[in-house]
């Protein structure tokens, strides 16, 4: 099993979650988050000024999947949230040890078969 991380641009994040639903991947966990990368923020305008913003809003997605679900899982956010600019994002590809499910005590695969 793998934690995928993908840290995505705020504006990608409804193609990226309906296409893994479309391909069957609807289990996730979003997150708001701020961050920056190579190019260390940005400068906008306002009132005449320009102001520094060097953590910029991004979307965390975390999914946990079967080691055979993770390259299409990856290929299909990579697809989506690409806009081939500085601040598309990244992905993490995480070995998990176990999953237990709370409310069935159901562990590994079974803890990640969606009912």
């Amino acid at each position: 099993m793998k934690k995928i991380e993908a840290i995505i641009r705020p504006e990608r994040f409804e193609k990226v979650k309906e296409e893994l639903e479309r391909k069957g991947f609807v289990s996730m966990t979003v997150t708001e988050v701020r961050g920056r990368g190579e190019q260390k923020g940005i400068t906008l305008q306002f009132r005449g000024r320009a102001i520094e913003v060097d953590l910029l809003h991004k979307i965390k997605i975390e999914i946990v999947a079967k080691d055979e679900d993770v390259e299409e899982i990856v290929e299909t956010i990579i697809n989506a949230a690409r806009t081939g600019k500085y601040g598309d994002g990244k992905i993490f590809v995480i070995p998990v040890e176990r999953v237990i499910r709370i409310r069935t005590g159901e562990e590994n695969d079974l803890a990640l078969k969606t009912q």
